[in-house]
């Protein structure tokens, strides 16, 4: 579905005040590791969605997708009011907000390449002193034909 331009901007500007929001206004630090990703906004402006993502605390730490869930949905109604103030449209969309599943799936996909890699080294190493299993030119050559001519 193509958006209209007005569509796109107004939800680049939702995106904008809610991670300012998040990260200025909002005093919950469940929502300290949040990002905002995305927003997707419907053709009557009347519903966003805003995607996010949660990062560990450092690298090695699971994000608490889960926690942040429930500090979203809990300050929806003072995002939507800060919305409604920073963007001044007539009708302040509602806001749904939904776990980012990109970055995860570009990271299996990451794995998945790592181990394809592997595989096609494992394979070259393997052919290296190979030779081949019949002759060493299996087909026939004009020459080795007998012509009729």
């Amino acid at each position: 579905m193509a958006s209209s331009p007005r569509t796109r901007r107004l939800a680049k500007r939702i995106g904008e005040i809610v991670a300012t929001a998040i990260d200025r206004e909002i005093k919950d630090p469940r929502l300290q590791y949040v990002t905002i990703t995305d927003v997707r906004l419907t053709g009557d402006l009347h519903d966003a969605t805003v995607y996010y993502t949660v990062r560990g605390e450092t690298l090695d730490a699971t994000p608490n997708v889960n926690a942040a869930a429930a500090a979203l949905n809990k300050a929806k109604g003072q995002l939507r009011t800060l919305v409604g103030q920073g963007t001044g449209v007539r009708f302040t969309p509602t806001l749904r907000f939904e776990a980012d599943t990109v970055p995860d799936a570009a990271l299996r996909m990451e794995e998945l390449l790592a181990k394809a890699r592997a595989a096609d080294a494992a394979t070259a190493k393997a052919r290296e002193g190979a030779s081949p299993a019949g002759e060493a030119n299996p087909y026939r050559d004009n020459e080795d034909v007998d012509s009729d001519d």
